[in-house]
């Protein structure tokens, strides 16, 4: 079996009761981060990532759905490799375990919207609503650009207050509670991944930007205005889609189709003619998906997302970023999440290329370093 472990780094610094751990287990991966607290700031102890193929049985990168058991071991295994000393966590739960939408509902006071958020989701909500866990969050109104006089009359002001539901399905949750009581985790609270990200991945900033997560099995696009989500996507294709296409036209297997994703990406290569064109075939539909997301947040708000950041293992697919800034046209940058701590710096390049897989674990190890 190849080694299923990569990207391990071993810890440059003692460990402190205030190291903690971020735990971003994907369908095709698992990272971790280790940081701790240092003079106020957020210092890389260690990191890693282990590869899920080898324990489903089939091949590196490939996603995978794999039991609790099974999930454990692996999770063993990498702390184990990536000498983490702390059992501090966060976990991630990934998006596909949770529905975001947004409602509005009658302004009024603080404790009658609790009363009335629940009453309001179930009409969202397709199965019992004992079977989920419910959060939500009121949205600020934006007056920045909406007057109250409109074409010198008087513009009604709006009565309703909108709303940020959030609906995580129980057995997401008490899977991660079974992972975190058979590997030992301590203090662990859930998260759902997109919100991880966007504390990694982002700038403060107050014009909309739009996070691209391109994963595995499927890519995410949400929309982030003033620190708040505003808009949420997912499409069922990801960067494993590339290299089963480019498996299939060259009829060839899967860890050699990937190999060459990885050197050629969607950039046209003498004595590989058609590669670069399969490839764009899936790049082509998810940024025509995530173009629809653009234009109607555009045709809601009135605003155009000022800035896109890549995130996610197919971040740095070769053309990418260049074909998503020309079809949006828009500046588009890939994430550096790794910024946002400290680490030595013979390390700059290595994280560098290695840190959009990690925004979701450095975003829940820096949450859970705030609660310190």
């Amino acid at each position: 079996m190849d080694n299923p472990f990569k990207n391990i780094f071993s810890s440059f610094f003692a460990t402190k009761e205030s190291s903690v751990l971020g735990v971003d287990i994907g369908p095709s991966s698992i990272k971790v981060v280790q940081l701790k607290k240092k003079g106020g700031r957020a210092v890389l102890e260690t990191y890693g990532e282990l590869v899920l193929g080898p324990y489903a049985g089939t091949d590196s990168g490939r996603s995978t759905v794999l039991g609790t058991d099974k999930l454990t071991e692996a999770l063993k295994d990498l702390l184990k490799e990536a000498n983490t000393t702390t059992l501090n966590a966060g976990m991630s739960i990934p998006i596909g375990s949770s529905m975001i939408t947004f409602i509005k509902l009658p302004t009024t006071d603080e404790k009658q919207l609790a009363e009335m958020v629940p009453i309001e989701a179930r009409k969202y909500i397709p199965v019992s609503i004992s079977e989920v866990s419910i959060d939500y969050w009121p949205i600020p109104k934006d007056d920045s650009s909406v007057s109250e006089f409109q074409n010198g009359e008087k513009k009604e002001v709006s009565k309703e207050t909108e709303v940020l539901l959030v609906v995580i399905h129980n057995d997401a949750v008490n899977k991660n509670k079974d992972i975190q009581k058979a590997v030992g985790l301590e203090n662990v609270f859930s998260e759902i991944e997109i919100f991880s990200c966007m504390r990694a991945a982002l700038d403060p900033g107050i014009a909309p930007q739009m996070i691209i997560d391109f994963g595995s099995s499927s890519t995410k696009a949400f929309i982030v205005e003033r620190g708040v989500l505003r808009s949420s996507h997912v499409i069922n294709r990801g960067s494993q889609d590339i290299t089963l296409a480019i498996s299939k036209s060259m009829s060839i297997s899967f860890e050699e189709a990937e190999k060459i994703k990885r050197i050629q990406g969607i950039v046209g290569k003498t004595g590989q003619d058609g590669v670069a064109e399969v490839s764009s075939t899936t790049v082509d539909y998810i940024l025509a998906e995530i173009g629809r997301v653009v234009m109607g947040y555009y045709k809601k708000n009135g605003k155009k997302v000022s800035k896109i950041i890549l995130t996610g293992g197919g971040a740095l697919l070769k053309g990418l970023r260049e074909k998503a800034a020309l079809a949006f046209e828009t500046p588009v940058e890939v994430a550096n999440p790794f910024a946002k701590v400290e680490y030595p710096a013979f390390l700059e390049e290595v994280l560098k290329n290695s840190g959009p897989e990690f925004a979701v674990a450095i975003g829940l190890a820096i949450r859970k370093l705030q609660e310190i």
